[in-house]
């Protein structure tokens, strides 16, 4: 697989499954082997995992979206800066919903075997998020 192929997988799980809401997506891109390197506590590192973070993020921010800011790849693997936008409008990670929009910078690697994603790391503001919510106080006197 090519790296034009590796990115633009990235590109339509982006806009399938993140922007869309189309977990079945997430089955033909990855590897059953799949493993998150990332994964938040409470969720298995594999595609259920995945996918019960998204489902769970798609309940919270029904109108989030997320937006490729820069992609470079190299080989096997893909590296992107993206942006999440949403209003927290559910439950999300035991946090009730506040009403107030979040926009999150993120950081994300993945590794293609066989043209399937098989490996997934993953930076995310989450400070900012929370300070975003006010759940977490910025710092100041």
């Amino acid at each position: 697989m090519s790296i034009e192929a590796h990115k633009a997988t990235i590109r339509r799980y982006v806009d399938e499954v993140q922007n869309q809401g189309n977990l079945s997506v997430i089955d033909e891109i990855a590897a059953p082997r799949f493993v998150n390197h990332s994964a938040p506590p409470g969720y298995p590192p594999t595609l259920d995992g995945v996918k019960q973070l998204a489902l769970e993020l798609r309940a919270a921010f029904p109108d989030g979206s997320t937006s490729i800011e820069d992609m470079v790849a190299e080989g096997d693997r893909v590296a992107t800066r993206k942006t999440f936008h949403g209003t927290h409008q559910a439950p999300f990670m035991g946090i009730p919903a506040t009403g107030r929009s979040v926009a999150i910078g993120m950081v994300e690697l993945v590794r293609f075997e066989d043209g399937k994603v098989i490996e997934h790391w993953l930076q995310a503001d989450m400070l900012g998020m929370f300070q975003q919510l006010g759940v977490v106080q910025t710092g100041g006197s």
